[in-house]
This record gives C-alpha cells, sequence and structure tokens, in this order.
C-alpha cells in the first residue's frame, strides 16, 4: 500500500509538470538558454541590475511622448496545412487582445477582488502591427509562409528561414511573435539580454488570437502571458516552491493555478487573501485572469528607459509612415506538400518536383530494381531534379531517398 502511495504521489507530480509544460516553456527555455549560453547569465544579471535601480528611484516613470510605450509588432505565421494559417483577422483580434490587457480596459476587469483592485495597473503599454518593415518599405505587420515542418519543438529553429522558419526583423525595432504549430506546449518567450536574432514570443497557432481558439485559451491570453515575458515579467511562484517573481506587490504562492479556482488558495504565508490567481503570469484559463499589478508595470516600464535592453524600440520606424509601396507579393504556398515524379511511365527522363521541401537538396536518390539493387544515384541539386532513366531496362523500380529527421521519399516507375 506504501509503494502504491508513492506511486500515485509521483504520477501526480509527472502530472503537473506535464500541464505547466503544456501552458507555458519560458522557465525551462531560459535554463536551456543558459545551459547552451553560459555567458547569457551576466546579460540577464545586468538586465535584473538595470531595472532594479531604475524602480528604486522612480526613473521608469516615462513622461511626455513616451508616457504610453508604443510597440511596433511583426507576426511570422508558419504553416504546413491551411488550418495552421491563421487568418489576417484572427492576427488582429490579438493585437487588441494585448492592448486590451495591458491598458486594463477588458470588461472582465470588474472580476477583480476588491482586495486587490488598488494593486491593478493600467500599465501604458499599446501593441500595433508594424505599417513599416526594417527598410521602410510598406507592410501590413503580417507574414505568412508556407513550411515543410509539421511540428516546431522549443528550440527556436522557427526563428530561422534557413531551418524552414523565418528570420526575426531587428528585435531592436520590433516585437517578433512567431505562429506556428508548436509541439507540447502553448507558447514561450525569449530571454531579455538574450541574441537579437532569438528575441521574441513563440505561440502555439491553436491559441493565437481572440476568434477560432481552443476553449480556455481563446481570449488571447496566451500571448498577453508571454508578452509579459517578454517584458521581463517572471510566474508569479518564481519557479520554484515559494518562489520570488522580484515583483513586491504579488503575494508569494507555492505554485501555479489552473482551471478557474472560485477561491484562493493560501500558500507561503499569503493569507488571508490568498493566491493572486487572476494575475495574467499565473497558468489560470483566460477568462479567469485580469490583471498585472503597479510593480508588475514598473518593471516591464524599466526596460524602457535610456540604457535599457527595450528602449531603441521608442524610437524604431516602424509605425512611421513608409518610404517605399510596393504590391504585395502573393503567399507562394506549393500545390501539394508530397514530391511529385513525372512523367511515369517513361522512356528517358523525369522530373521529381521537391519544391514544397528545398531541405531534399544535397541529398542522394538511389534508384532499385525489383531485385533489391541499386542501379542508379542520383544527387539532388534543384528542387525540380531532372533524372534520366534512358539506359535502364525496361521494367519497374523504386525511387528512394530519406533525410536526417526520418522524412523519406519512396515512388514506384516503370521505364519502358
Amino acid at each position: 500500500m506504501k509503494e502504491k502511495r508513492i506511486l500515485f504521489f509521483f504520477l501526480l507530480l509527472f502530472f503537473n509538470y506535464l500541464h505547466a509544460q503544456k501552458k507555458c516553456f519560458t522557465s525551462f527555455y531560459e535554463q536551456q538558454e543558459l545551459r547552451n549560453d553560459p555567458s547569457l547569465a551576466e546579460k540577464i544579471n545586468s538586465v535584473e541590475g538595470f531595472a532594479k535601480s531604475q524602480i528604486n528611484s522612480g526613473s521608469y516613470r516615462l513622461t511626455g511622448s513616451s508616457a504610453i510605450i508604443k510597440i511596433p509588432v511583426v507576426v511570422h505565421v508558419l504553416y504546413h496545412s491551411p488550418s495552421e494559417n491563421v487568418s489576417d483577422e484572427q492576427v488582429r483580434s490579438q493585437i487588441d487582445a494585448l492592448n486590451r490587457d495591458f491598458r486594463r480596459v477588458a470588461a472582465d476587469t470588474i472580476k477583480t477582488p476588491s482586495f486587490f483592485k488598488s494593486l491593478a495597473a493600467d500599465c501604458e503599454i499599446e501593441f500595433q502591427l508594424a505599417i513599416s518593415d526594417p527598410q521602410r518599405r510598406s507592410t501590413t505587420g503580417i507574414i505568412h509562409k508556407y513550411t515543410p515542418i509539421n511540428y516546431w519543438d522549443s528550440d527556436d529553429k522557427m526563428k530561422f528561414s534557413s531551418e524552414m522558419g523565418d528570420d526575426a526583423w531587428d528585435a531592436k525595432s520590433y516585437l517578433n511573435i512567431w505562429v506556428c504549430n508548436l509541439d507540447q506546449v502553448v507558447g514561450y518567450s525569449s530571454v531579455p539580454g538574450g541574441a537579437d536574432n532569438k528575441d521574441g514570443v513563440v505561440i502555439r497557432y491553436e491559441v493565437f488570437g481572440a476568434i477560432g481558439t481552443t476553449a480556455g485559451y481563446n481570449m488571447g491570453r496566451t500571448a498577453v502571458h508571454e508578452v509579459g515575458h517578454w517584458l521581463n515579467l517572471k510566474h508569479l511562484w518564481g519557479d520554484k516552491d515559494c518562489g520570488d517573481d522580484l515583483v513586491d506587490d504579488t503575494p508569494k504562492q507555492s505554485t501555479y493555478n489552473q482551471g478557474c479556482p472560485s477561491v484562493a488558495r493560501i500558500s507561503c504565508g499569503n493569507g488571508p487573501n490568498g493566491d493572486m490567481f487572476m494575475n495574467y503570469m499565473d497558468f489560470v484559463n483566460d477568462e479567469c485572469m485580469n490583471l498585472f499589478t503597479n510593480g508588475q508595470k514598473e518593471r516591464m516600464r524599466s526596460l524602457f528607459v535610456p540604457g535599457g535592453v527595450r528602449n531603441s524600440i521608442l524610437s524604431s520606424t516602424g509605425l512611421s509612415t513608409p518610404l517605399i509601396f510596393e504590391i504585395p507579393l502573393p503567399d507562394q504556398s506549393p500545390k501539394w506538400l508530397h514530391p511529385q515524379l513525372y512523367p511515369n511511365p517513361t522512356a528517358s527522363w523525369m522530373t521529381l518536383d521537391l519544391s514544397y521541401d528545398i531541405r531534399w537538396l544535397g541529398k542522394t536518390l538511389r534508384v532499385i530494381n525489383m531485385q533489391g539493387q541499386v542501379v542508379m544515384q542520383v544527387l539532388i541539386t534543384s528542387k525540380t531534379q531532372k533524372i534520366d532513366v534512358s539506359n535502364l531496362y525496361a521494367g519497374l523500380y523504386i525511387l528512394k531517398a530519406k533525410k536526417e529527421d526520418g522524412d523519406f521519399i519512396e515512388q514506384k516507375f516503370i521505364k519502358f
């Protein structure tokens, strides 16, 4: 019986760990980045030290034209299947959701408990889709790009065109958001102070925006949470039992909340009011979130003062009138998602169309007869690879190739 109780306990811990992974990968991502680049710790500490000094001195209180911080946004929509290609309307609904929550104008702010209302903040931060790209060309701020990748891990590959993703725009001038079929988790953010070419937020397409999204995630608050991380906010529990989120006015709590609690949990001596589970930096359902605090506002805005890691965004030209107006090119998604071999049958030449996935370039094709013998090998050098089979005997053959990720080609053809 004791062994069963221990097993149940570890299964419960494992379930909770998986749930946390499914909600947000940012803390795991940070640890992963620190392992890959130990020098990042010094940069993070520098950002933290600067933020603390600005908050202590009150210098985070930007005034005049900088009182409302406006952040240009570019959204990179990466899709493999049509269902992943979220619409421009859905993208705009997410921008609306960010502004709704960071400016505290959502209708459900009335749900904030009375004992926390004095702490709730209008962060005076707004988000707008960019109208000028880094070259001052006109843009909608939305990029739709087909990718042969079925799903993405939380390893930043979606942030690089060389990995079949899409390159970041200048992180000193834009907030980059990648929307894709993210595996296992719903989102994660880069670490302030990290590499510019990986700076931004990644969101699973099913929870992005306030229309066409999954129940429990249908108010766009996954992105609100992740953008909070991008602005240097931590989870309320500091990612350890009764940890520190470095914000004075958020009560300590033992770990994350989930679902939609009806009563606040008392933990880490935070009675009588208990956990601030309705804060955007917890893990409850979208409909149960409704505030950032004044302390969180201070922490976010401290990034934008002179010398802050996000200060350059205030002089971005992303929201300035474009200097170059171009007719946008249509989305170049392929007409098919699998290799096409034609003509088949053939007497001499065939074409293998691999335009849907350029990762085949440099791989080797093998032509195998019905006895299992390799009778030809061809190096793939073009997206539309020509294959000369004129010297083969008449008969049935198999064309084969394989990539490192396990994807393979195996097609029969007839030589007459």
